[in-house]
């Protein structure tokens, strides 16, 4: 897709989807999934407004919906990008869209 910079190392058992639903995005600046280090979970609550939306809707499809768990596993040797564990599947982003995702961090 032109214009869209996202890396994806691997998928694993089927992406979550929701075709025709809305994606929430957020104006709030709460914590980002960039935020969080290796080990560390969060749940999604939304995407940022600024984020242009194709590329909303694409994290949306890949699983990045308000309520579920990412959990950050492991990062590139120079910090990007980063694999987060979403749904059941593994997924990479890089720094910039992860930045744009807001979370709830758990425990």
């Amino acid at each position: 897709m032109p214009g869209l910079r996202m890396s994806m190392l691997s998928v694993q058992r089927g992406a979550h989807r929701n075709n025709g639903a809305d994606v929430p995005v957020s104006s709030t600046r709460g914590a980002r999934l960039a935020d969080l280090r290796p080990g560390m979970s969060g749940h999604v609550t939304g995407i940022d407004e600024s984020v242009e939306p194709s590329t909303a809707r694409r994290l949306f499809d890949l699983g990045f919906a308000p309520g579920a768990e990412v959990t950050v596993l492991r990062k590139a040797p120079l910090g990007d990008p980063v694999v987060f564990r979403v749904v059941d599947y593994e997924v990479a982003l890089r720094t910039a869209q992860a930045v744009s995702i807001q979370v709830r961090r758990t425990a």
